[in-house]
């Protein structure tokens, strides 16, 4: 797939300054499933253009890129299709990584350019747009002030009665600052294409959101760019429309300041046991720390946040998991630094591994409900026994707490994959016995509002190995 960018404002040159890319230079990026070329075909004052070319490897694709994409409904449909040949999800990726500078409206050497309007052209070599074809690209791209170009492709030319397949060459035109396109393409090409390389989660709509500040929430078909973009799921692209429209009216008034304890209240269960989690592995003073049973990655993206840890690891026995992990921690846009101190692995919580051990501190976060009881002996053996961090964070539901949810009848658990769910006084006497037997101390903490009778909706136990 290849995209080009030219522009025509005298002195076109002035691209490279924007991109942070030499024209005579070809620049190469590594992505996930494959690798971005960065080049500049031409290169003059009354005309620079800059190419992208992916060069999508298909075993990549499948190994490293998530989701099963396209073909699907037949057994090879993840190797034979489409996908290293169309602008999709992979070009945003691109964009991101190759123009991530330009993209954000930065640009060190001429701060000038940044707001300077350009004479921008550009071409898509071929672009799917399912369910919309040339009407959808016009309506998503003209109301921006595009002059649009679209060339459709027959299926096959030795069978012209089959008609048009869903792929179009299309060419854009606008006087327009560079971050603005940059943006647009970022959005609306996976919109056109209504499909994504990598589950979709919260963290998608934030960088929608982020993307599309200031033109999309005023774009007349913004309900179905965000519901493509998102891939049609409904509870997550109401939420991102939703969120939108606040944008747009304001929710509150001018200077009013919500007063500490409420926002408290606002603050997600799940956030509270992060923010504890992550209080109190800085606290230990460790400076690697390794997340077992990470699920999609929230606790390690906050844990990156704080340089004091130079080693963080993500463990989860769920390939799927671990897919969105990355994906929800922008693996594939990473700076090498920063992923330098981050390793991401698939392994069991009941089965030694060498792999656990050598970290400074551990964090097991809503993990150990959902193992039978019967397992529970040898998570401790492997986990306290064999990897033995010095500190140890360990949150699990308080099921006293159970009673005050609404239509939740009694004896029934949270949620289906739970196994068991302790009271208070279960839980400290288990990991009572944990400390004594493994040469741990053992304190205690509540997490979210807590009620006078049936205690807080969650506990956490916070263990330190003596010397």
């Amino acid at each position: 797939m290849i995209l080009t960018i030219s522009n025509t404002t005298v002195p076109a040159t002035d691209l490279g300054f924007l991109l942070h890319k030499h024209p005579d230079k070809i620049h190469t990026f590594d992505l996930a499933v494959g690798k971005a070329h960065v080049f500049y075909p031409e290169a003059s004052e009354s005309r620079t253009t800059v190419g992208l070319l992916l060069e999508v490897d298909p075993i990549d694709m499948v190994r490293g890129g998530g989701r099963n994409l396209a073909g699907r409904g037949f057994s090879l449909g993840q190797y034979v299709n489409d996908r290293p040949y169309v602008a999709s999800s992979f070009t945003s990726v691109a964009l991101s990584k190759a123009f991530s500078t330009a993209m954000n409206g930065s640009c060190k050497n001429r701060p000038e350019l940044v707001d300077q309007r350009l004479a921008l052209e550009v071409q898509i070599s071929v672009l799917p747009a399912p369910r919309g074809g040339e009407t959808l690209i016009r309506k998503f791209f003209e109301p921006l002030g595009y002059h649009v170009d679209v060339e459709p492709h027959i299926l096959d030319k030795n069978f012209p009665q089959w008609g048009n397949s869903k792929h179009f060459t299309v060419k854009l035109k606008n006087t327009v600052k560079l971050s603005e396109l940059l943006t647009h393409l970022y959005v609306l090409i996976p919109s056109l294409d209504n499909d994504k390389h990598y589950f979709v989660s919260q963290d998608e709509v934030d960088k929608l959101l982020a993307r599309g500040a200031g033109w999309l929430r005023e774009h007349p078909a913004k309900d179905q760019i965000v519901s493509r973009y998102l891939i049609n799921l409904r509870s997550i692209a109401r939420q991102a429309i939703e969120q939108l429209t606040e944008q747009a009216v304001g929710t509150e008034p001018e200077g009013n300041v919500e007063p500490p304890e409420v926002k408290e209240r606002r603050v997600g269960l799940h956030q509270q046991r992060l923010d504890l989690a992550v209080e109190k592995l800085v606290a230990s003073g460790a400076t690697s720390v390794i997340d077992l049973g990470c699920g999609e990655g929230k606790l390690v993206r906050q844990l990156i946040k704080h340089r004091q840890f130079n080693r963080i690891t993500a463990m989860d026995v769920s390939y799927t998991e671990l897919s969105k992990a990355k994906q929800f921690l922008h693996w594939d846009e990473m700076a090498p630094r920063q992923r330098e101190r981050l390793d991401i692995f698939q392994g069991a919580l009941t089965y030694r591994d060498d792999r656990l051990s050598g970290y400074d501190a551990a964090a097991l976060i809503e993990v150990i409900e959902h193992l039978d009881e019967d397992r529970l002996q040898a998570l401790e053996r492997v986990v306290f026994e064999f990897a033995k961090p010095k500190t140890l964070v360990l949150s699990t539901p308080n099921s006293e707490y159970n009673a005050l949810f609404d239509n939740m009848q009694e004896g029934s658990l949270r949620h289906d994959d739970h196994r068991f769910e302790w009271t208070r006084a279960e839980f400290e006497s288990w990991a009572s016995m944990v400390s004594e037997k493994n040469k741990y101390t053992v304190e205690f903490f509540a997490i979210g509002e807590i009620h006078e009778t049936v205690g807080a909706p969650s506990q956490m136990g916070v263990f330190t190995r003596g010397d």
